[in-house]
């Protein structure tokens, strides 16, 4: 018989909760996943699953089920000739429990 792993709570300062909460994303695709139940945030580049669940569930007293992160690579751009290139950043789609929302054009 194999022992289940048993995951700690994560622990987090009240600083480190504003940090990996960066802010929401509000586009038209973040729109319509609202009605899935779901909101996007963006998210500090080395934010893990576990503490963006923590984060998003104290800061806005709600139940996440789940935590999808995806990494948006920064374009190379022209700005007057000389090439730059766009800051990379990382989302996550956070998932909520039934009958809970959270309301993004209200802040904390």
């Amino acid at each position: 018989m194999t022992k289940r792993y048993v995951r700690r709570p994560t622990v987090m300062s009240s600083e480190r909760k504003y940090e990996v909460i960066r802010r929401p994303v509000i586009t038209e695709k973040a729109t319509l996943l609202n009605e899935h139940n779901q909101v996007t945030f963006l998210v500090a580049d080395d934010a893990k699953k576990p503490e963006i669940k923590a984060a998003v569930e104290d800061l806005f007293n709600v139940k996440v089920q789940a935590v999808n992160t995806l990494r948006q690579k920064g374009k190379m751009k022209r700005f007057r000739g000389r090439l730059g290139k766009r800051v990379d950043t990382k989302k996550a789609i956070v998932t909520l429990a039934e009958g809970d929302s959270i309301d993004v054009t209200t802040g904390l």
